[in-house]
């Protein structure tokens, strides 16, 4: 909207920008962690994010040797090579329904891209669009049982996980494709120095633009805002329903009360002495690492989850920036981030089970624990409140929910107020780091008050 000559204010609660994208001291003097996002495909991936010059803003990426690595119980690992050639070697007998899954939606990602990353609409790409469709609207299980290898399942399987939903669910195999896809066209790249880099960039550009931005300000009324057209929400619906003065419709509150959120998230941050000591010295290459074994048993124990059980064995997502960025640490040093999925809203300490899934993979990571810091679901939450009971992805993510939230509109970036919109994670295409949500809500209102088409 600021590139469009209009005159923006950007309002957050926080005393500094980022949400999901900042990066803090959580340990000791010189450790930067991560306190949410880590690893960023999608900011590659994104269309909107494509086009900014963030360059010039001071981002930069660094890349992992592997995009993935997921450590096995007999020592081994299976990763993912940004070539997907490569993954002849890793994949055996699997790789080519490997590569016919994939391959058309990496050599298309810039055709597809808009149409996967936004709203239900008729496709720009339709038969791409169907094809991808076919696929990403079945459950995770469906897809894992064309696969004939463990090592191919289990790769599947960290990929998938990522939509935090049991892999039952019809639709939970559209996250695992895009992450999958995306591994292979763009990587999964580090941002030099943190994710709040990311915000950082965005900040100065939109700055440039005269864009203006106030912190430390929790919006609560209408009334308390500064005069203006368009209001645009970056809040989940919960928070929506809160606010005064909205003027939002009966049915259109009631829509908004029975959207579904779903797992929630405990993290952890490590300071560490030394890198980490994968068994599989090939899981030492890998930004991110994925905890958990055999589809079989991460299968079981997101269910579980899913169900309101806490786990022994939890499926851990961990990533280990330090090691391919060096300004996050002490010479010598490293840093450890990770988290598993917990019931939502769960108070429960998961430091023990998280750090044994880790040291089952990693004998003598313990060992090398300087200092720790940990969230539990509500204290995510207090740290973020689009972040309702440690949901990260601001809604659950299945077949209801994942183009039509939070409401089933073709445009649910649109209120019952003309005036309003939304535009967070809990409007297509949901959780991740690509500025599509906002660029969509901010796409509808310029079209709608201001003639402006983008």
């Amino acid at each position: 909207m600021q590139q469009q000559g209009l005159s923006t204010l950007l309002i957050e609660g926080a005393d500094t920008i980022g949400g999901g994208m900042r990066t803090k001291e959580l340990t000791l003097p010189g450790f930067k962690h991560d306190v949410c996002s880590a690893i960023h495909p999608m900011a590659l991936g994104s269309p909107f994010m494509r086009s900014l010059p963030l360059e010039q803003y001071g981002l930069s990426f660094e890349f992992a040797d592997y995009q993935v690595s997921q450590p096995l119980d007999n020592g081994k690992s299976v990763n993912l090579h940004q070539d997907i050639q490569y993954m002849k070697e890793e994949l055996g007998v699997d790789f080519n329904k490997y590569q016919s899954l994939l391959e058309p939606f990496v050599k298309n990602w810039d055709q597809l891209s808009n149409d996967i990353l936004g709203p239900l609409k008729f496709p720009n790409h339709p038969l791409l669009m169907a094809k991808f469709g076919l696929s990403g609207l079945r459950s995770a299980q469906a897809i894992a049982s064309e696969f004939q290898t463990v090592e191919a399942k289990a790769l599947w399987a960290g990929m998938a996980a990522h939509g935090i939903m049991s892999f039952n669910k019809l639709s939970t195999a559209a996250i695992g494709l895009v992450l999958a896809t995306l591994g292979h066209k763009v990587g999964w790249p580090i941002p030099k120095g943190g994710s709040q880099a990311i915000a950082n960039a965005m900040a100065a550009y939109y700055e440039s633009l005269d864009g203006e931005i106030q912190l430390n300000y929790w919006f609560e009324d209408l009334q308390d805002l500064p005069k203006h057209k368009v209001l645009i929400l970056d809040m989940t619906p919960q928070q929506i329903l809160k606010l005064k003065g909205l003027q939002l419709n009966e049915n259109y509150k009631k829509q908004l009360e029975e959207y579904r959120y779903g797992m929630g998230v405990f993290k952890i941050d490590w300071a560490l002495s030394e890198p980490t000591p994968f068994l599989d010295k090939r899981s030492q290459l890998a930004a991110t690492v994925h905890l958990g074994n055999t589809f079989e048993e991460i299968a079981q124990t997101e269910l579980d989850t899913f169900n309101g059980k806490l786990v022994d064995n939890p499926f851990v997502l961990f990533a280990q920036q330090s090691r391919f960025d060096s300004s996050r640490t002490p010479e010598g040093k490293h840093t450890g981030w990770a988290y598993c999925h917990v019931p939502h809203g769960s108070f429960a300490d998961r430091t023990s089970a998280i750090e044994n899934q880790i040291e089952r993979f990693a004998p003598g990571f313990k060992d090398t624990i300087l200092a720790r810091s940990s969230m539990n679901s509500q204290q995510l939450e207090q740290y973020n409140p689009n972040y309702i009971g440690g949901d990260i992805n601001a809604g659950q993510m299945d077949i209801f929910q994942l183009f039509t939230r939070p409401t089933r509109s073709f445009t649910p970036y649109r209120t019952s107020n003309p005036n309003v919109y939304i535009g967070s994670s809990s409007t297509p295409p949901a959780g991740g780091v690509h500025g599509m949500c906002g660029f969509h809500a901010a796409r509808i209102a310029l079209k709608d008050h201001y003639n402006i088409k983008i």
